[in-house]
């Protein structure tokens, strides 16, 4: 029995030089699992995928979790989806594979998938954070730690100092303000600019097209339809064909690795994913998340957390009266959308008439043109506009 195992160690070691000396990559190869059960278009497209992967990508081993199948591939047998999300959990804890794609997988409060979309404007590659998963119930705490997430996947995907900007949603120019004070405190994070005329970190759907920044920071349920379109927009939308999947389940503290497809997605993209995944792995995506999240902690991210969560609690709508109304062509932007009622009715209680409205770059204030510069500073007295 002794002299078996010597005999299958050796032969291990033997194949492993073989395959450095074709691949010019030393070192042992990470294993990255794929779960076959779920698939719109069925378990064959998915071995499909993880032949493909096989074929072009020689840097790691792709193993099966499914239902037997004819392959050359390492499958391991689960009778069902639920039977192959258990075994992927055993054989990731236990080492014996070092990440794994998989589809609707459930992930604990404060994890998310950070996706990687090729825009179409120029080809880019572009980092959707995030795409499934709730990284708080708090949307604008969850859009900053979701800012976090997406820098960590882009330093695992080899970009050392990511660019980093905000969707214009819901929510932006407040986890603007966070993030920005989050880096005036130490934490290292490279703003992107728009490329529109007007610049500025919050970005717009010009932006999505073109891939203007490395990180692109928003909501999961935004993310999630983004990746749908990306993918399947040459496809008319029953086929993902193009890019990396929703990504890697990214959270401080979560030691599993993770990628997420969607049941649409076709071989091309899981192919794909599983690169993806595989680059993670082999770039330790779980030590840079820890790297991260403690340069994040010492420039205060859970006090600007915990200030976000406070000042976003129910509140009443101050009832004040309008000044006297005044002709406003002045436009103060910077506000966010879930705090413009309330800006307008502080600048009525400052004796300042005001109004709500809506330019190219979201929500704006209009005053008139000789109270704006008191109005601009009230409202950052306030904590309106950075």
């Amino acid at each position: 029995m002794a002299n078996e195992n010597v005999k299958r160690l050796i032969g291990e070691v033997f194949n492993e030089i073989a395959d450095a000396i074709k691949s010019g990559t030393f070192g042992k190869k990470v294993r990255i699992g794929l779960t076959t059960f779920g698939s719109e278009h069925g378990v064959e497209e998915l071995v499909k995928a993880a032949e493909l992967a096989t074929r072009k990508y020689s840097d790691f081993e792709v193993v099966l979790i499914g239902p037997k199948v004819e392959t050359n591939l390492t499958v391991y047998e689960v009778a069902n989806d639920e039977e192959g999300h258990k075994l992927m959990e055993e054989l990731l804890d236990k080492g014996e594979i070092h990440g794994c794609v998989t589809q609707h997988y459930n992930f604990p409060i404060g994890v998310s998938t950070v996706g990687r979309v090729i825009t179409p404007g120029k080809g880019r590659e572009l980092i959707l954070s995030t795409t499934t998963g709730t990284s708080s119930t708090n949307r604008v705490e969850g859009m900053v730690k979701n800012a976090i997430y997406g820098v960590i996947t882009a330093k695992a995907c080899g970009i050392k100092n990511p660019t980093v900007g905000i969707l214009n949603v819901d929510g932006a120019r407040q986890v603007e303000k966070a993030l920005k004070e989050l880096k005036e405190n130490g934490y290292d994070i490279n703003f992107a600019e728009s490329i529109r005329s007007d610049g500025g970190v919050v970005m717009r759907g010009n932006d999505l097209l073109a891939g203007s920044t490395d990180v692109m920071v928003m909501d999961s349920l935004t993310g999630n339809l983004l990746v749908k379109i990306f993918s399947s927009f040459t496809t008319g939308g029953d086929y993902e064909a193009l890019g990396y999947g929703y990504g890697p389940g990214i959270g401080e503290g979560y030691e599993r690795l993770i990628c997420i497809i969607s049941r649409a997605s076709g071989a091309p993209v899981v192919c794909e994913a599983l690169r993806f995944c595989a680059t993670c792995a082999q770039n330790n995506i779980i030590n840079i998340a820890k790297e991260e999240f403690e340069k994040a902690n010492k420039a205060g991210l859970k006090e600007i957390l915990s200030k976000i969560t406070k000042s976003n609690q129910p509140a009443e709508v101050k009832e004040v009266t309008a000044p006297p109304k005044k002709v406003v062509t002045a436009q103060i932007a910077g506000v966010d959308i879930l705090e413009l009622e309330n800006a307008v009715k502080e600048l009525w209680a400052n004796g300042i008439y005001s109004e709500s409205g809506m330019g190219c770059t979201g929500p704006i204030i209009l005053v008139a043109d000789e109270d704006e510069e008191k109005a601009i500073n009230v409202l950052k007295s306030k904590g309106y506009i950075a």
